[in-house]
């Protein structure tokens, strides 16, 4: 089944940015969502010139806003004529050791990574039960398999809360037309993976981790790690090994 209506939050950089680009090349209509309207209309303008048979619709959205977000899927969809994908991608990556005082950091992140992330969920699942049919895409991450210490504590649980929602709805719809994808990307060179410091050497290029991305997207994966075998491996030793091993390599 061709995903012809693809919505994208967090699209306006990053791992959002560039998925827009690789359907968009395929002939996709989008419909992009992020805070930073201004990159928006730039990328708008870049797609509808490059691929003029294509629709792209834009919004600006904070998924912390719960109403936002159900009202702007519902324009979106309205917009494009219905929705047969969505993408929950927007994210922070911000954090600080809890109990450092810096606790505003990492209460923007759980509220953004996970309780956006629901509101998501929840607005774009109303829509495919009404329509029927639809496939449903949430990006976690590989620090969802085992809690990280120090300033990835909180974003590790807010990405281990997706990955247990995706698991979570992908059992419940699993005999229904709607599927769920959960996406567990390692490290990804991005805006957000700047200050990666110690992490830097497993770091894949953008090109390589937009394309295992969106390759599981088009497969309708359940769940993959990726990209490549090495964060296949990685995965399997964060989920399976005991924490005596594990916590000398996190």
């Amino acid at each position: 089944m061709t995903r012809q209506k693809i919505l994208i939050t967090g699209a306006s950089s990053g791992l959002g940015e560039e998925m827009a680009r690789r359907f968009a090349a395929a002939g996709r209509d989008l419909a992009l969502c992020a805070r930073r309207t201004d990159r928006l209309d730039t990328l708008r303008g870049e797609l509808v010139a490059q691929y003029p048979s294509i629709s792209v619709a834009v919004r600006e959205l904070d998924v912390t806003e719960h109403d936002s977000v159900v009202r702007v899927f519902g324009e979106l969809r309205d917009e494009l004529g219905g929705l047969d994908r969505v993408i929950v991608n927007a994210g922070l990556g911000k954090g600080a050791k809890i109990g450092t005082g810096k606790a505003h950091a990492n209460l923007a992140t759980a509220q953004t990574n996970f309780v956006g992330a629901l509101s998501q969920c929840e607005a774009a699942l109303e829509i495919f039960r009404a329509q029927d049919a639809g496939h449903l895409v949430l990006v976690s991450s590989i620090s969802a398999d085992r809690g990280l210490p120090g300033p990835k504590a909180t974003y590790s649980a807010s990405k281990a809360g997706v990955a247990a929602l995706g698991e979570a709805l992908s059992i419940e719809l699993a005999r229904t037309p709607i599927r769920v994808t959960t996406l567990l990307p390692g490290f990804i060179k991005t805006d957000m993976s700047a200050g990666a410091g110690d992490d830097a050497a497993l770091m894949a290029s953008l090109d390589e981790g937009v394309s295992a991305m969106v390759d599981a997207i088009e497969k309708e994966t359940t769940r993959a790690a990726l990209p490549g075998l090495k964060w296949q491996g990685i995965d399997a030793a964060l989920r399976f090994l005991p924490n005596s091993v594990t916590a000398r390599f996190v």
